[in-house]
């Protein structure tokens, strides 16, 4: 048997209490929420008999707006909203916020970043790197060297890219006289999109950032190892300085 629910709930979601009408929970039947509150399933109350989920309540609020009359967060609050709405299972927010930013932006820089699937790995190594030669010097800060570079060929005034084409074209004998490692420790690139550098600088220092890492970045020349006849490698260098405390 169903169990009966009142028509004004009362929550307690990880001791923040709201209070909302059966009907707004059951809005969107597909829901966590929907199925909590169908009456099919036992819900656990606290002590003041408030039905209690066991989850961080700090936007809950924002959810509950949303299923009253479609109310959406401010852009500030989008990510973890978005977080709780996955929890949640709410379909019809989520569409929404994905087309908000700062989710959209999000998902046009993970387009570019796809394109470099060791990016992760790397991002890791530059940490690691950095949190090894502080302890090893028992340093406040780190320096590492970081070649970020777009195209996969040296530019010289004896050749040029195809058009709207970003490779340049040789044969599989030529292009191995141009094959080598510049002396860094870590190293991004080539790809192939209307992305170029700086904007790859921009993800790395936001990525570390978001990691509560402070980094500065600044280009300290270019590799410029020879490479056959006129070639040399004109790959940008950049110096990355971890400040640890």
């Amino acid at each position: 048997m169903l169990l009966q629910l009142p028509e004004v709930i009362p929550i307690s979601v990880g001791g923040m209490c709201f209070t909302t009408r059966l009907s707004t929970l059951q809005r969107y039947e597909d829901t966590m929420l929907a199925a909590m509150f169908s009456g099919r399933h036992h819900i656990p109350t606290d002590a003041e008999g408030r039905y209690f989920i066991d989850r961080d309540g700090t936007y809950f609020g924002d959810i509950l707006n949303f299923l009253r009359c479609g109310e959406l967060p401010h852009q500030n609050r989008v990510k973890m909203v978005y977080k709780e709405a996955q929890y949640y299972s709410i379909g019809p927010l989520l569409d929404l916020l994905d087309k908000m930013q700062p989710l959209t932006g999000e998902k046009v820089r993970q387009a570019f970043l796809d394109l470099m699937p060791y990016y992760k790995d790397h991002l890791e190594r530059i940490i690691e790197i950095g949190k090894l030669r502080a302890m090893q010097r028992k340093a406040r800060f780190a320096k590492l060297k970081v070649c970020v570079f777009k195209e996969e060929m040296p530019i010289t005034p004896y050749e040029c890219p195809q058009f709207n084409a970003l490779r340049f074209e040789r044969s599989e004998s030529e292009s191995k006289h141009f094959e080598h490692h510049c002396d860094v420790d870590v190293s991004f690139g080539p790809w192939e999109a209307v992305a170029d550098v700086y904007d790859l600088l921009h993800c790395i220092v936001s990525d570390l950032s978001d990691r509560g890492i402070t980094v500065e970045h600044q280009c300290i020349g270019v590799c410029d190892k020879h490479l056959v006849n006129h070639y040399y490698c004109k790959r940008p260098i950049y110096e990355f300085k971890i400040t640890w405390w």
